[in-house]
């Protein structure tokens, strides 16, 4: 007996978000690889010293993104609001202590002494990334 062939479904547009999202994180991911994009310190862009743990988290998030869009809608929905509410969470902290949590800065540095400008662009892309991502699967996501 063979099996029927599987149905062509298209993909929603959450789905393709998520996959868009796991493209970002690929990209995001090979910054610190890319010549040009860090400074004498190691800083890409000047602003975020990103080591090889945020850049497996980094990495994590991308393969999350690109298993939720290719696994189904309820599972892109899942991943729009769990990873949306801790990436967003984690900048909101980092903007008011200069530390966050997924990268477990908040308990090996503490709250540090940074500049508010300097919070608020090492930070805004987390709040920016994850605030949308929580309002895609909270909102864009309800049935």
């Amino acid at each position: 007996m063979t099996p029927a062939p599987l149905a062509r479904v298209p993909a929603s547009p959450l789905r393709i978000l998520a996959g868009i999202y796991a493209v970002l994180f690929a990209v995001v991911t090979s910054l610190d690889y890319v010549p040009g994009l860090t400074d004498g310190e190691g800083r890409t862009f000047g602003l975020f010293a990103l080591d090889v743990f945020d850049d497996a988290l980094h990495a994590a998030s991308g393969l999350w993104a690109a298993l939720a869009a290719w696994w189904s809608t309820r599972a892109t929905i899942v991943f729009f609001r769990v990873f949306g509410t801790l990436y967003c969470l984690d900048g909101l902290l980092g903007l008011l202590t200069g530390s966050g949590y997924l990268d477990l800065g908040i308990l090996v540095h503490g709250v540090l002494d940074l500049p508010l400008m300097t919070r608020i662009l090492m930070n805004l892309p987390h709040i920016v990334i994850g605030g949308f991502a929580a309002f895609t699967g909270f909102v864009l996501g309800r049935p």
